[in-house]
């Protein structure tokens, strides 16, 4: 008998009359107002506006949503042209089926754009998106659990995830248990959360860094896990795909850190200290800045050269360009 395991949701959509309410797309849109509530609250943190952030969210938003079905339809084609299959399903975003790598390259596009409205450098605004950008993927992966689907191969582990026979693969139809790979994931990425804010007030990362350590703690978690998931998957000299890509992007991001290796925090936001050291007064956790009043002395502004003298006269507001 068995004593221990994750049962699985009873249902995963709810009506309305006629309207459906589906908890995929709950998880998703939960995911994306926590993070635009939390990057807005670091953005105010370094003297910024938060309606920067909102601006820039209208946006990185659809562009993200659309880069990450274009990545599941481009990297899986034949779940919905092959023969037999219903292409109009590629449309079916509330089915599941939202690739992270996609996402995150295509809303990066859309929030260069939203940037450049604003006055804003890309870098500084990855810098400040990466820890809310993590924790919205951990809220999202619960999408998965609602759909039963995405998990990893059959286990007995006390924490294994009961799958209903319709969700089952069909080379094990009275298999019940199975790894809940959305679970590992989601606890990863708010370990991951964790880590940036740490990074973020120890070491006080700039120039897009921060946004790199992100992308470096993430491909390796979702190598490890993607080992452990018996979804339909292409593979690639016995890989999964997706373990090409994240290990492409984990040398990617190790290459930027390292190419950045002398950058400080020589360019910060106006409204963030010089000094390295933590300061009193932190607004969120793992920030060392107050959503007060700018603290005074030398500051600079990511709109500046690196290489341009501090300015030793006001600070700039948060949308104005240095000279």
């Amino acid at each position: 008998m068995t004593l221990a395991y994750l049962p699985s949701p009873s249902q995963g959509v709810w009506y309305l009359g006629p309207l459906p309410i589906r908890a995929y797309a709950l998880c998703i849109i939960a995911g994306i107002f926590v993070a635009v509530w939390l990057t807005g609250r670091r953005w105010a943190a370094r003297g910024g506006n938060r309606e920067d952030i909102a601006d820039i969210a209208v946006w990185a938003v659809p562009f993200g949503l659309l880069g990450g079905r274009l990545y599941h339809v481009i990297t899986d084609p034949e779940l919905y042209f092959a023969a037999g299959k219903e292409p109009i399903r590629a449309l079916y975003v509330w089915d599941g089926g939202l690739g992270i790598p996609g996402a995150v390259a295509l809303g990066a596009v859309g929030a260069w754009l939203g940037c450049r409205r604003r006055g804003i450098t890309l870098a500084q605004f990855a810098d400040v998106a990466a820890p809310g950008l993590i924790l919205a993927q951990a809220i999202g992966r619960w999408g998965n659990y609602f759909n039963q689907e995405l998990y990893g191969g059959p286990t007995d582990l006390p924490w294994k995830l009961l799958i209903d026979p319709a969700h089952r693969p069909a080379d094990s139809p009275d298999i019940a248990f199975y790894h809940p790979t959305f679970l590992y994931e989601s606890l990863w990425n708010l370990g991951v959360l964790a880590l940036l804010l740490w990074l973020d007030r120890r070491y006080r990362l700039r120039h897009g860094r921060l946004f790199a350590c992100y992308v470096l703690a993430y491909s390796v978690g979702r190598a490890w896990i993607e080992a452990l998931r018996i979804d339909h998957a292409n593979h690639f000299l016995g890989l999964r795909l997706n373990d090409w890509v994240s290990a492409a992007l984990f040398l990617g991001a190790l290459c930027y850190l390292y190419a950045t290796r002398h950058k400080g925090a020589g360019d910060a936001r106006p409204g963030d200290p010089v000094s390295d050291a933590p300061q009193s007064g932190a607004d969120e956790p793992g920030d060392s800045r107050s959503t007060g009043s700018r603290p005074t002395g030398t500051e600079s502004d990511d709109t500046r050269s690196p290489d341009a003298p501090p300015d030793t006269g006001s600070a700039p507001g948060p949308h104005d360009k240095a000279p």
